[in-house]
């Protein structure tokens, strides 16, 4: 049975290096032009506490986000419900719902998510101080999860998720993939993890705001302007974590991630997670961007956070808040905090 298992994993690890051959670091130049950047925006407070250091043994519902793989293991017993709101910098937000639930053969889920910039006032070329027009562009994205525990120490996950994005009658469409898997060590305290995220097609911007009419030769003439199309910021993430049980109540969870993206530098997190009997929770977690400092990659510090869990009238309540600190060369004023409601059925 154990070779089986050392199969099956060899399987899967070849099948995402042959998709992650497909997935370069690119020119650090690039850095802000991907297309729907909001996919890198993170969800929840857990991951976010952690960096996103805890891909290799994250589970339950938060785990759509972080990797997917980790739905596979709802952390209720039948089903979950998770809303989550994130005070982002410049007075934007973002609101996130998801809910999973195990259907015997796996674990299917499902998520939305809003990103709101606030409103922006119309200029054109003609009215550059504004034409009293205010629009509020619209970010969403719909996400379809799947979830197996394949062996005892094997789970894979994938995320099919729809992108829409409208901004001044001008949209733009796209889907993007997720694939994940897990490798627990058991007794060990090990757990490994690999995810590849956002893969998919060129997004490009189109619709009648794009459109401008002008008077030629005493003719009306209409042209409309033709935008090049965008990529997807495609990840690569690669963690290993470890679990240090200290006696039946108090639990330490060391984790480390590696991250490759087409779009940005690569990125090291390192996180640490306190858990008291499953019921209290202490996060912190720091990133590392060797080459961030050259190319403005500098957005953000440390975060932490912290969250409690506890069964209330038959379902498992949750509530978890996280910090990131923010550039202060970048950044004057503003927040970065994130709220999180978990129901555990």
């Amino acid at each position: 049975m154990k070779i089986k298992y050392n199969k099956t994993l060899v399987a899967i690890v070849t099948v995402f290096c042959l998709m992650a051959s497909v997935v370069t670091a690119g020119d650090r130049g690039k850095f802000g032009t991907s297309a729907a950047p909001e996919l890198l925006i993170p969800v929840g407070s857990v991951g976010t506490s952690l960096g996103g250091s805890n891909l290799s043994y994250v589970t339950g519902i938060d785990a759509m986000y972080w990797n997917p793989a980790g739905l596979a293991r709802l952390n209720s017993s039948t089903a979950e419900v998770m809303f989550s709101h994130m005070s982002y910098f410049a007075d934007m937000n973002m609101q996130y719902f998801a809910g999973a639930s195990d259907i015997g053969l796996g674990v299917v889920g499902a998520s939305i998510r809003s990103l709101n910039i606030g409103e922006i006032l119309e200029t054109t070329e003609l009215q550059p101080e504004g034409t009293g027009t205010v629009f509020q562009p619209t970010y969403l994205i719909a996400s379809l999860s799947f979830a197996r525990q394949m062996t005892d120490k094997i789970r894979f996950g994938t995320n099919i998720k729809l992108i829409s994005e409208n901004v001044a009658n001008v949209t733009a469409n796209g889907m993007a993939f997720d694939f994940g898997i897990q490798y627990i060590g058991g007794t060990s305290g090990l757990a490994f993890g690999i995810a590849i995220k956002n893969l998919g097609s060129a997004m490009t911007f189109d619709g009648p705001g794009l459109e401008r009419t002008y008077v030629e030769n005493g003719q009306t003439v209409t042209r409309k302007i033709i935008l090049e199309p965008f990529d997807l910021p495609t990840n690569l993430e690669i963690g290993a974590s470890y679990t240090y049980t200290m006696n039946t109540q108090n639990t330490l969870n060391i984790s480390t991630a590696f991250q490759n993206s087409g779009f940005s530098s690569d990125e090291y997190k390192f996180g640490l997670e306190y858990n008291y009997n499953n019921n209290f929770y202490l996060r912190g977690a720091f990133n590392y961007r060797p080459q961030a400092k050259d190319n403005g990659e500098s957005l953000f510090g440390p975060s932490f956070g912290a969250g409690v869990k506890y069964p209330f009238s038959g379902v498992m309540l949750g509530f978890d808040y996280a910090y990131r600190v923010m550039s202060k060369d970048r950044f004057s004023e503003g927040t970065n905090q994130f709220f999180t409601l978990n129901v555990g059925f």
